[in-house]
C-alpha cells in the first residue's frame, strides 16, 4: 500500500514540475482514502507557507472538520523542513512516508528531528525510502532543468 499511496504523492510532484515549482508532492490518508492533497505552489501563490505538506493538511483538516489528524498517514516525496515537520507534528499526524531525504533542509531525522523530539507532546512514526529512487530522480532532473536554463 505504501508504494500506491507515494505513487500518487509523486503524481502530485509532477504537478509542482510542470509549473516550475519545485517538484514536492504529498498526500493524507484516512482509513484507506486520500482526504488531503498538495504540491509546492511557493511561487505560483508567492506564498513561503505553501508547501505540498501544509496545502495538504489544510485540504484533510477540512475534509475531517477539525485540525487533529489522528489516524491519518501523509506520504510525501521529500523529507519535510522545519516549517511542515512542526505542522505535522502540530495536527497529529500518526505515520509520516517520506520518499527521499533532504539533506540540507530535513527535519524528520536526516539535519534535526522535530518529528520525535523528546520534549514534545506528539511523536510518528516515520518512515524513509519508498520509491526513494522516484523520488531522488524526479529532483535532480528538476534542478539539473534549472541549472541548464540558467
Amino acid at each position: 500500500m505504501d508504494e500506491k499511496y507515494m505513487k500518487v504523492a509523486l503524481e502530485e510532484a509532477k504537478k509542482a514540475y510542470s509549473t516550475y515549482e519545485v517538484p514536492v508532492g504529498a498526500i493524507i490518508v484516512h482509513k484507506n482514502k486520500i482526504i488531503g492533497r498538495g504540491y509546492n505552489k511557493r511561487e505560483t501563490l508567492k506564498d513561503p507557507t505553501a508547501h505540498a505538506e501544509i496545502l495538504a493538511i489544510k485540504e484533510a483538516s477540512e475534509y475531517l472538520g477539525g485540525w487533529r489528524l489522528i489516524d491519518c498517514t501523509m506520504y510525501v516525496t521529500l523529507e519535510p523542513c522545519p516549517m511542515c515537520a512542526g505542522a505535522i507534528v502540530n495536527s497529529r499526524i500518526d505515520k509520516l512516508i517520506i520518499g527521499t531525504r533532504d539533506l540540507k533542509m530535513g527535519c524528520c531525522g536526516t539535519v534535526e528531528d522535530l518529528t520525535n523530539h523528546p520534549k514534545f507532546n506528539h511523536r510518528l512514526e516515520v518512515i524513509f525510502g519508498i520509491l526513494e529512487e522516484e523520488c531522488s530522480n524526479l529532483m535532480r532532473d528538476f534542478f539539473k532543468e534549472l541549472r541548464n536554463k540558467k
